[in-house]
């Protein structure tokens, strides 16, 4: 287990609805929850339309991340982390 101010990484792969296109959703991950994200791969139709699917890898203490994946998850987004191997 890592220590709390540890820098640990984890990779999640997450669908963000067309209905959140105008919200910075990734934007504060990095703003509200302090990590730093590399977007890994990400697929979004032209002109933003339908919904977007990011692979994204997460750099933060325990805390950070866990905190900014409740912020996620309190939006109801669609969300995987690479031990999903099935759909990874």
């Amino acid at each position: 287990m890592a220590s709390n101010d540890t820098l640990v990484h984890k990779q999640i792969r997450v669908r963000i609805p067309k209905n959140y296109h105008e919200e910075p959703v990734i934007s504060r991950l990095v703003s509200d929850y302090g990590l730093v994200i590399n977007i890994r791969a990400a697929i979004l139709g032209a002109n933003a339309i339908g919904d977007g699917w990011f692979d994204l890898d997460l750099q933060g203490t325990t805390n950070q991340i866990e905190n900014a994946l409740s912020y996620l998850q309190s939006l109801a987004l669609e969300i995987w982390d690479n031990n999903d191997k099935a759909i990874w």
